[in-house]
Protein backbone atom coordinates (compact mmCIF):
# COMPACT_ATOMS: atom_id res chain seq x y z
CA UNK A 1 0.00 0.00 0.00
CA UNK A 2 3.27 2.94 0.51
CA UNK A 3 4.00 2.45 -3.45
CA UNK A 4 0.47 2.77 -4.28
CA UNK A 5 -0.12 5.73 -6.34
CA UNK A 6 -3.53 5.16 -7.99
CA UNK A 7 -6.99 4.63 -5.91
CA UNK A 8 -9.72 3.98 -7.96
CA UNK A 9 -13.51 3.73 -7.14
CA UNK A 10 -15.42 0.92 -8.95
CA UNK A 11 -18.67 2.19 -11.02
CA UNK A 12 -20.88 0.73 -7.82
CA UNK A 13 -19.27 3.27 -5.75
CA UNK A 14 -20.64 5.82 -7.83
CA UNK A 15 -22.68 8.19 -5.37
CA UNK A 16 -26.36 7.94 -5.94
CA UNK A 17 -26.87 11.03 -3.73
CA UNK A 18 -25.83 14.78 -3.77
CA UNK A 19 -24.93 15.78 -0.30
CA UNK A 20 -26.70 19.74 0.77
CA UNK A 21 -24.68 20.80 3.05
CA UNK A 22 -27.54 23.49 4.16
CA UNK A 23 -29.04 20.51 6.36
CA UNK A 24 -25.71 20.48 8.50
CA UNK A 25 -24.65 24.16 8.08
CA UNK A 26 -24.56 25.75 11.96
CA UNK A 27 -25.11 29.12 9.61
CA UNK A 28 -28.37 30.41 9.25
CA UNK A 29 -29.34 31.22 5.34
CA UNK A 30 -29.65 34.59 4.12
CA UNK A 31 -32.44 35.26 1.93
CA UNK A 32 -32.07 35.77 -1.83
CA UNK A 33 -33.94 38.83 -2.77
CA UNK A 34 -36.01 40.27 -6.47
CA UNK A 35 -33.27 42.92 -8.26
CA UNK A 36 -36.26 45.06 -8.47
CA UNK A 37 -38.02 44.80 -5.24
CA UNK A 38 -35.01 43.94 -3.18
CA UNK A 39 -37.68 41.20 -1.78
CA UNK A 40 -37.66 37.88 -1.14
CA UNK A 41 -37.38 35.31 -4.54
CA UNK A 42 -40.79 33.42 -5.11
CA UNK A 43 -40.99 30.25 -7.32
CA UNK A 44 -42.82 32.26 -9.74
CA UNK A 45 -39.79 35.11 -10.13
CA UNK A 46 -36.94 32.22 -10.02
CA UNK A 47 -39.54 29.72 -12.28
CA UNK A 48 -38.58 32.37 -15.44
CA UNK A 49 -34.57 31.69 -15.19
CA UNK A 50 -34.81 27.97 -14.02
CA UNK A 51 -37.02 24.62 -13.87
CA UNK A 52 -39.33 23.45 -10.58
CA UNK A 53 -37.27 20.54 -9.97
CA UNK A 54 -33.70 23.05 -9.59
CA UNK A 55 -35.63 25.73 -7.79
CA UNK A 56 -37.02 23.29 -5.02
CA UNK A 57 -33.01 22.06 -5.04
CA UNK A 58 -32.00 25.52 -4.31
CA UNK A 59 -34.42 25.80 -1.20
CA UNK A 60 -34.09 22.16 -0.28
CA UNK A 61 -32.57 21.69 3.30
CA UNK A 62 -32.93 17.81 3.02
CA UNK A 63 -29.30 16.07 3.51
CA UNK A 64 -29.52 13.91 0.67
CA UNK A 65 -30.96 14.64 -3.04
CA UNK A 66 -31.34 11.10 -5.27
CA UNK A 67 -28.86 11.95 -8.30
CA UNK A 68 -31.89 10.21 -10.93
CA UNK A 69 -30.60 7.21 -13.11
CA UNK A 70 -30.61 9.10 -16.29
CA UNK A 71 -27.53 12.00 -14.42
CA UNK A 72 -25.86 8.47 -12.85
CA UNK A 73 -25.41 6.81 -16.14
CA UNK A 74 -23.91 9.67 -18.26
CA UNK A 75 -21.51 10.40 -14.98
CA UNK A 76 -20.29 6.78 -15.63
CA UNK A 77 -18.22 8.46 -18.87
CA UNK A 78 -15.82 9.11 -16.46
CA UNK A 79 -16.77 8.88 -12.84
CA UNK A 80 -15.40 7.82 -10.12
CA UNK A 81 -12.62 10.10 -10.66
CA UNK A 82 -9.17 8.82 -9.54
CA UNK A 83 -7.50 10.49 -6.55
CA UNK A 84 -4.02 9.89 -7.05
CA UNK A 85 -0.79 10.06 -4.84
CA UNK A 86 1.95 13.25 -6.09
CA UNK A 87 5.04 10.80 -4.81
CA UNK A 88 7.00 12.60 -8.16
CA UNK A 89 5.50 16.28 -6.64
CA UNK A 90 6.75 15.19 -3.08
CA UNK A 91 10.61 13.72 -4.05
CA UNK A 92 11.03 16.71 -6.26
CA UNK A 93 9.99 19.00 -2.70
CA UNK A 94 11.84 17.17 -0.75
CA UNK A 95 8.91 17.37 1.91
CA UNK A 96 7.54 14.66 4.25
CA UNK A 97 3.92 15.59 3.52
CA UNK A 98 1.79 13.49 1.31
CA UNK A 99 0.17 14.97 -1.72
CA UNK A 100 -3.08 13.98 -2.86
CA UNK A 101 -5.62 15.12 -5.98
CA UNK A 102 -8.53 14.32 -6.95
CA UNK A 103 -8.22 14.83 -10.94
CA UNK A 104 -11.41 16.21 -12.39
CA UNK A 105 -9.84 16.64 -15.73
CA UNK A 106 -10.55 13.35 -16.98
CA UNK A 107 -14.00 14.43 -17.87
CA UNK A 108 -15.13 14.43 -21.98
CA UNK A 109 -15.12 18.10 -20.74
CA UNK A 110 -12.03 18.84 -19.16
CA UNK A 111 -13.28 19.89 -15.39
CA UNK A 112 -15.01 19.61 -12.44
CA UNK A 113 -18.28 21.45 -14.91
CA UNK A 114 -20.37 18.28 -15.76
CA UNK A 115 -20.80 17.70 -12.77
CA UNK A 116 -23.41 19.89 -12.39
CA UNK A 117 -23.61 20.49 -16.42
CA UNK A 118 -25.61 17.00 -16.48
CA UNK A 119 -28.39 17.23 -14.19
CA UNK A 120 -29.25 20.97 -15.38
CA UNK A 121 -29.64 19.49 -18.50
CA UNK A 122 -31.42 17.33 -17.43
CA UNK A 123 -34.08 18.56 -15.09
CA UNK A 124 -34.80 21.27 -17.85
CA UNK A 125 -35.40 18.75 -21.02
CA UNK A 126 -38.31 16.85 -18.90
CA UNK A 127 -39.51 20.07 -17.80
CA UNK A 128 -40.04 20.86 -21.86
CA UNK A 129 -37.19 23.75 -21.81
CA UNK A 130 -36.49 24.11 -25.52
CA UNK A 131 -33.07 26.24 -24.96
CA UNK A 132 -30.86 26.89 -22.35
CA UNK A 133 -28.67 30.18 -22.19
CA UNK A 134 -25.66 30.67 -20.13
CA UNK A 135 -22.31 32.59 -19.67
CA UNK A 136 -18.80 31.29 -19.43
CA UNK A 137 -15.36 32.57 -18.10
CA UNK A 138 -12.62 30.24 -19.71
CA UNK A 139 -15.21 28.00 -21.11
CA UNK A 140 -14.82 25.14 -18.81
CA UNK A 141 -18.87 25.63 -18.30
CA UNK A 142 -19.41 26.41 -21.84
CA UNK A 143 -17.77 23.25 -23.04
CA UNK A 144 -19.15 20.98 -20.27
CA UNK A 145 -23.07 22.63 -20.87
CA UNK A 146 -22.55 22.29 -24.17
CA UNK A 147 -21.69 18.55 -24.23
CA UNK A 148 -24.69 18.33 -21.82
CA UNK A 149 -27.14 20.00 -23.89
CA UNK A 150 -26.04 17.99 -26.79
CA UNK A 151 -26.84 14.97 -25.01
CA UNK A 152 -30.52 15.66 -24.00
CA UNK A 153 -31.29 17.81 -27.11
CA UNK A 154 -31.42 21.47 -26.08
CA UNK A 155 -30.01 24.44 -27.77
CA UNK A 156 -27.23 26.50 -26.31
CA UNK A 157 -26.69 30.18 -26.75
CA UNK A 158 -23.15 30.56 -24.92
CA UNK A 159 -22.14 34.51 -23.50
CA UNK A 160 -18.27 33.85 -23.09
CA UNK A 161 -16.44 36.65 -21.68
CA UNK A 162 -14.88 38.69 -24.58
CA UNK A 163 -10.58 38.33 -23.57
CA UNK A 164 -11.69 34.69 -22.91
CA UNK A 165 -13.18 34.17 -26.28
CA UNK A 166 -10.18 36.19 -27.74
CA UNK A 167 -7.59 34.26 -25.23
CA UNK A 168 -8.70 30.44 -25.67
CA UNK A 169 -10.51 29.91 -29.33
CA UNK A 170 -9.97 26.55 -28.88
CA UNK A 171 -12.83 26.51 -26.28
CA UNK A 172 -15.07 28.36 -28.38
CA UNK A 173 -14.51 25.73 -31.14
CA UNK A 174 -15.11 22.97 -28.56
CA UNK A 175 -18.64 24.59 -27.55
CA UNK A 176 -19.63 25.21 -31.20
CA UNK A 177 -18.10 20.90 -31.95
CA UNK A 178 -21.17 20.24 -29.34
CA UNK A 179 -23.90 22.36 -31.43
CA UNK A 180 -23.65 25.52 -29.15
CA UNK A 181 -23.64 29.20 -30.42
CA UNK A 182 -21.07 31.05 -29.12
CA UNK A 183 -20.91 35.06 -28.67
CA UNK A 184 -18.01 37.41 -27.32
CA UNK A 185 -19.54 39.19 -24.57
CA UNK A 186 -20.87 42.15 -24.34
CA UNK A 187 -22.73 41.35 -27.72
CA UNK A 188 -25.14 43.76 -29.82
CA UNK A 189 -27.38 40.61 -29.45
CA UNK A 190 -29.12 42.19 -26.03
CA UNK A 191 -30.20 45.58 -24.76
CA UNK A 192 -27.76 45.79 -22.04
CA UNK A 193 -24.97 44.48 -24.42
CA UNK A 194 -25.42 46.88 -27.24
CA UNK A 195 -25.42 49.73 -24.27
CA UNK A 196 -21.94 48.92 -22.82
CA UNK A 197 -20.63 48.74 -26.50
CA UNK A 198 -21.80 52.28 -27.08
CA UNK A 199 -20.12 53.33 -24.13
CA UNK A 200 -17.06 51.39 -24.95
CA UNK A 201 -16.74 49.43 -28.20
CA UNK A 202 -13.30 47.51 -26.48
CA UNK A 203 -15.40 46.50 -23.35
CA UNK A 204 -13.21 43.19 -21.98
CA UNK A 205 -16.45 42.38 -20.95
CA UNK A 206 -16.82 40.11 -17.14
CA UNK A 207 -18.38 37.03 -16.05
CA UNK A 208 -20.95 39.99 -14.15
CA UNK A 209 -21.79 41.27 -17.87
CA UNK A 210 -22.31 37.47 -19.45
CA UNK A 211 -24.25 36.55 -16.94
CA UNK A 212 -26.77 39.63 -17.81
CA UNK A 213 -27.05 38.96 -21.25
CA UNK A 214 -27.42 35.23 -20.14
CA UNK A 215 -30.39 36.16 -18.26
CA UNK A 216 -31.78 38.60 -20.57
CA UNK A 217 -31.76 36.40 -23.37
CA UNK A 218 -33.86 33.93 -21.05
CA UNK A 219 -35.91 36.34 -19.09
CA UNK A 220 -37.38 37.98 -23.24
CA UNK A 221 -37.42 34.89 -24.34
CA UNK A 222 -41.38 33.91 -23.57
CA UNK A 223 -40.46 30.50 -22.01
CA UNK A 224 -38.88 28.98 -24.57
CA UNK A 225 -35.33 29.27 -22.93
CA UNK A 226 -34.38 29.05 -19.38
CA UNK A 227 -30.83 29.94 -18.16
CA UNK A 228 -28.29 27.90 -16.51
CA UNK A 229 -25.45 28.91 -14.00
CA UNK A 230 -22.08 27.23 -13.10
CA UNK A 231 -21.33 28.02 -9.99
CA UNK A 232 -21.99 30.16 -7.31
CA UNK A 233 -25.80 28.94 -6.70
CA UNK A 234 -26.65 26.03 -3.49
CA UNK A 235 -28.46 23.37 -6.32
CA UNK A 236 -24.70 24.17 -8.49
CA UNK A 237 -22.64 22.93 -5.12
CA UNK A 238 -24.91 20.37 -4.54
CA UNK A 239 -24.47 18.98 -7.65
CA UNK A 240 -20.75 18.97 -7.39
CA UNK A 241 -20.06 16.85 -4.12
CA UNK A 242 -19.43 13.75 -5.90
CA UNK A 243 -16.26 14.85 -5.76
CA UNK A 244 -15.80 15.06 -2.31
CA UNK A 245 -17.87 12.27 -1.34
CA UNK A 246 -15.61 9.82 -3.69
CA UNK A 247 -12.97 11.41 -2.14
CA UNK A 248 -13.49 10.43 1.40
CA UNK A 249 -14.26 6.84 0.32
CA UNK A 250 -10.48 7.27 -1.64
CA UNK A 251 -8.56 8.36 1.42
CA UNK A 252 -10.20 5.58 3.10
CA UNK A 253 -8.20 3.14 0.77
CA UNK A 254 -5.22 5.17 0.94
CA UNK A 255 -5.62 4.51 4.61
CA UNK A 256 -4.98 8.43 5.69
CA UNK A 257 -7.21 11.74 6.28
CA UNK A 258 -6.21 15.31 4.81
CA UNK A 259 -4.87 17.60 7.44
CA UNK A 260 -5.90 20.36 4.54
CA UNK A 261 -8.05 20.60 1.67
CA UNK A 262 -7.66 22.67 -0.91
CA UNK A 263 -9.40 23.97 -4.20
CA UNK A 264 -9.12 27.05 -6.24
CA UNK A 265 -12.35 29.36 -5.97
CA UNK A 266 -14.35 31.84 -8.56
CA UNK A 267 -17.63 31.32 -7.72
CA UNK A 268 -16.89 28.16 -5.10
CA UNK A 269 -18.26 25.01 -7.30
CA UNK A 270 -15.34 23.05 -7.44
CA UNK A 271 -13.55 24.08 -3.73
CA UNK A 272 -17.14 23.20 -2.39
CA UNK A 273 -17.18 19.95 -4.20
CA UNK A 274 -14.38 18.82 -2.38
CA UNK A 275 -14.83 20.06 0.50
CA UNK A 276 -18.39 20.16 1.67
CA UNK A 277 -18.08 16.77 2.62
CA UNK A 278 -15.07 17.05 4.58
CA UNK A 279 -16.96 20.18 6.56
CA UNK A 280 -19.67 17.55 7.15
CA UNK A 281 -17.25 15.74 8.72
CA UNK A 282 -15.88 18.27 10.88
CA UNK A 283 -19.24 19.34 12.07
CA UNK A 284 -20.69 16.03 12.46
CA UNK A 285 -18.58 14.01 13.61
CA UNK A 286 -15.45 15.63 15.04
CA UNK A 287 -12.77 15.52 12.02
CA UNK A 288 -10.89 18.64 11.79
CA UNK A 289 -9.51 19.27 8.30
CA UNK A 290 -8.52 22.43 6.99
CA UNK A 291 -10.67 23.53 4.55
CA UNK A 292 -8.21 26.68 2.53
CA UNK A 293 -10.52 27.89 -0.56
CA UNK A 294 -7.38 29.68 -2.82
CA UNK A 295 -8.43 32.83 -5.14
CA UNK A 296 -6.47 35.40 -7.53
CA UNK A 297 -5.01 38.33 -6.39
CA UNK A 298 -6.77 39.97 -8.80
CA UNK A 299 -9.83 39.13 -8.02
CA UNK A 300 -9.88 38.95 -4.15
CA UNK A 301 -13.64 38.92 -3.16
CA UNK A 302 -13.28 36.52 -0.18
CA UNK A 303 -10.18 38.38 1.32
CA UNK A 304 -10.23 41.12 0.05
CA UNK A 305 -14.48 41.87 -0.80
CA UNK A 306 -17.30 42.98 1.68
CA UNK A 307 -19.73 40.23 2.76
CA UNK A 308 -22.92 42.20 2.01
CA UNK A 309 -25.72 41.96 -0.26
CA UNK A 310 -24.61 42.47 -3.85
CA UNK A 311 -26.41 41.38 -7.29
CA UNK A 312 -24.97 38.73 -9.42
CA UNK A 313 -24.77 40.74 -12.51
CA UNK A 314 -23.48 43.57 -13.36
CA UNK A 315 -26.77 45.05 -15.36
CA UNK A 316 -29.15 44.24 -11.92
CA UNK A 317 -31.47 41.98 -13.34
CA UNK A 318 -30.08 38.80 -11.68
CA UNK A 319 -31.18 37.81 -7.89
CA UNK A 320 -29.42 39.44 -4.62
CA UNK A 321 -27.32 37.68 -2.58
CA UNK A 322 -25.57 37.93 0.14
CA UNK A 323 -22.02 37.03 -0.54
CA UNK A 324 -18.38 38.57 -0.70
CA UNK A 325 -18.13 41.15 -3.54
CA UNK A 326 -16.08 43.18 -5.08
CA UNK A 327 -18.99 45.31 -6.57
CA UNK A 328 -21.48 44.18 -9.09
CA UNK A 329 -19.62 46.89 -11.35
CA UNK A 330 -16.22 45.10 -10.92
CA UNK A 331 -14.29 44.81 -14.11
CA UNK A 332 -11.04 42.26 -13.32
CA UNK A 333 -7.76 42.59 -15.21
CA UNK A 334 -7.20 40.09 -18.00
CA UNK A 335 -5.83 37.13 -16.11
CA UNK A 336 -5.47 33.60 -17.82
CA UNK A 337 -7.49 32.24 -15.03
CA UNK A 338 -10.92 33.35 -16.55
CA UNK A 339 -13.02 31.10 -14.32
CA UNK A 340 -11.92 32.71 -11.57
CA UNK A 341 -12.74 36.53 -12.72
CA UNK A 342 -16.10 36.40 -10.77
CA UNK A 343 -16.82 39.63 -8.46
CA UNK A 344 -18.43 37.82 -5.79
CA UNK A 345 -19.11 34.49 -4.28
CA UNK A 346 -21.19 31.27 -3.81
CA UNK A 347 -23.13 32.77 -0.82
CA UNK A 348 -22.70 29.30 1.40
CA UNK A 349 -18.85 29.75 0.93
CA UNK A 350 -19.27 33.65 1.98
CA UNK A 351 -21.39 32.66 5.34
CA UNK A 352 -19.06 29.91 6.40
CA UNK A 353 -15.78 31.85 6.05
CA UNK A 354 -17.33 34.36 7.55
CA UNK A 355 -18.14 32.04 10.30
CA UNK A 356 -14.32 30.87 10.44
CA UNK A 357 -15.55 27.60 9.42
CA UNK A 358 -13.48 28.00 6.11
CA UNK A 359 -9.91 29.91 5.54
CA UNK A 360 -9.14 31.54 2.25
CA UNK A 361 -5.88 33.39 0.98
CA UNK A 362 -5.50 35.00 -2.49
CA UNK A 363 -2.15 34.14 -4.90
CA UNK A 364 -0.66 35.79 -7.32
CA UNK A 365 -0.84 34.69 -11.19
CA UNK A 366 3.22 34.44 -11.93
CA UNK A 367 3.55 32.15 -8.92
CA UNK A 368 0.94 30.02 -9.45
CA UNK A 369 2.21 29.49 -13.39
CA UNK A 370 5.22 28.34 -11.63
CA UNK A 371 3.34 25.66 -9.40
CA UNK A 372 1.68 24.68 -12.72
CA UNK A 373 5.29 23.77 -14.64
CA UNK A 374 6.36 22.49 -11.32
CA UNK A 375 3.25 20.01 -11.05
CA UNK A 376 3.44 19.29 -14.99
CA UNK A 377 7.22 18.44 -14.89
CA UNK A 378 6.39 16.21 -12.01
CA UNK A 379 3.24 14.81 -12.16
CA UNK A 380 3.06 15.07 -16.23
CA UNK A 381 -0.67 16.78 -16.06
CA UNK A 382 -0.78 20.22 -17.36
CA UNK A 383 -3.15 22.20 -14.92
CA UNK A 384 -5.88 24.72 -15.78
CA UNK A 385 -4.64 28.27 -14.46
CA UNK A 386 -7.89 27.69 -12.26
CA UNK A 387 -6.55 24.64 -10.78
CA UNK A 388 -3.19 25.68 -10.41
CA UNK A 389 -4.17 28.10 -7.74
CA UNK A 390 -4.80 25.41 -5.64
CA UNK A 391 -1.55 23.87 -6.50
CA UNK A 392 -0.11 26.84 -5.50
CA UNK A 393 -1.20 26.87 -1.86
CA UNK A 394 -0.63 22.72 -2.22
CA UNK A 395 2.90 23.34 -2.96
CA UNK A 396 3.89 25.84 0.09
CA UNK A 397 1.44 23.84 2.40
CA UNK A 398 4.51 21.21 1.74
CA UNK A 399 7.28 23.35 1.72
CA UNK A 400 5.56 24.65 5.01
CA UNK A 401 5.22 20.29 6.01
CA UNK A 402 9.16 20.44 5.07
CA UNK A 403 10.82 23.57 7.18
CA UNK A 404 8.52 22.00 9.77
CA UNK A 405 9.95 18.53 9.98
CA UNK A 406 6.02 17.09 10.17
CA UNK A 407 4.30 14.90 8.85
CA UNK A 408 1.13 16.34 6.84
CA UNK A 409 -1.70 14.95 4.25
CA UNK A 410 -2.92 17.30 1.65
CA UNK A 411 -5.66 16.86 -0.48
CA UNK A 412 -6.36 19.21 -3.19
CA UNK A 413 -8.94 18.84 -6.20
CA UNK A 414 -7.27 19.45 -9.92
CA UNK A 415 -10.59 20.68 -11.09
CA UNK A 416 -9.22 20.47 -14.82
CA UNK A 417 -6.75 20.40 -17.00
CA UNK A 418 -4.86 23.08 -19.52
CA UNK A 419 -4.72 21.30 -22.54
CA UNK A 420 -7.03 24.46 -24.13
CA UNK A 421 -4.47 26.97 -22.54
CA UNK A 422 -1.40 26.71 -24.30
CA UNK A 423 -1.54 30.85 -24.61
CA UNK A 424 -1.55 31.39 -21.20
CA UNK A 425 1.39 29.03 -20.78
CA UNK A 426 3.64 30.44 -23.55
CA UNK A 427 2.90 33.85 -21.63
CA UNK A 428 4.46 32.48 -18.67
CA UNK A 429 7.28 31.27 -20.89
CA UNK A 430 7.69 33.93 -22.53
CA UNK A 431 8.06 36.05 -19.45
CA UNK A 432 5.09 38.09 -20.47
CA UNK A 433 2.97 37.25 -17.32
CA UNK A 434 2.20 40.32 -15.05
CA UNK A 435 0.66 40.27 -11.07
CA UNK A 436 -2.14 41.80 -10.94
CA UNK A 437 -3.32 43.45 -7.45
CA UNK A 438 -7.31 44.77 -6.88
CA UNK A 439 -7.02 48.42 -5.91
CA UNK A 440 -8.46 49.29 -2.44
CA UNK A 441 -9.86 52.77 -3.84
CA UNK A 442 -11.36 51.03 -6.84
CA UNK A 443 -12.86 47.93 -3.96
CA UNK A 444 -14.15 51.27 -2.09
CA UNK A 445 -15.55 53.10 -5.21
CA UNK A 446 -17.61 49.74 -6.45
CA UNK A 447 -18.98 49.40 -2.71
CA UNK A 448 -20.91 52.58 -3.04
CA UNK A 449 -23.24 51.31 -5.66
CA UNK A 450 -24.28 48.25 -3.18
CA UNK A 451 -27.91 47.48 -3.13
CA UNK A 452 -29.38 49.12 -0.08
CA UNK A 453 -30.89 46.43 1.81
CA UNK A 454 -32.52 46.88 5.06
CA UNK A 455 -33.07 43.44 6.94
CA UNK A 456 -34.84 42.51 10.04
CA UNK A 457 -32.54 42.37 12.93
Amino acid sequence: MSEQTRFLLNESDLPKFWYNVMADSPVAPTPVLRPDTLEPVTPDFLSVLFPMELILQEVSTERHIEIPEEVREIYKLYRPTPLIRARRLEKALGTPAHIYYKNEGVSPAGSHKPNTAIPQAFYNKIAGTKALTTETGAGQWGSALAMACQMFDLDLEVYMVKVSYQQKPYRRIFMQTFGAQVFASPTDRTNYGRALLQQDPDNPGSLGIAISEAVEAAATSGGVKKYSLGSVLNHVLMHQSVIGEEALKQMDLADEYPDVVIGCVGGGSNFAGIAYPFLRENLKNGQRARLLAVEPTATPSLTRGVYTFDYGDTAKMAPVVKMHTLGHDFVPPSIHAGGLRYHGMAPSLSAFVDAGLIDAISVPQKSTFEAAVQFARAEGIVPAPESSHAIRAAIDEALDAKAKDEKRVILFNLSGHGNFDMAAYDSYLDGNLEDHEYPAEAIKAAMENLPQVNMPA
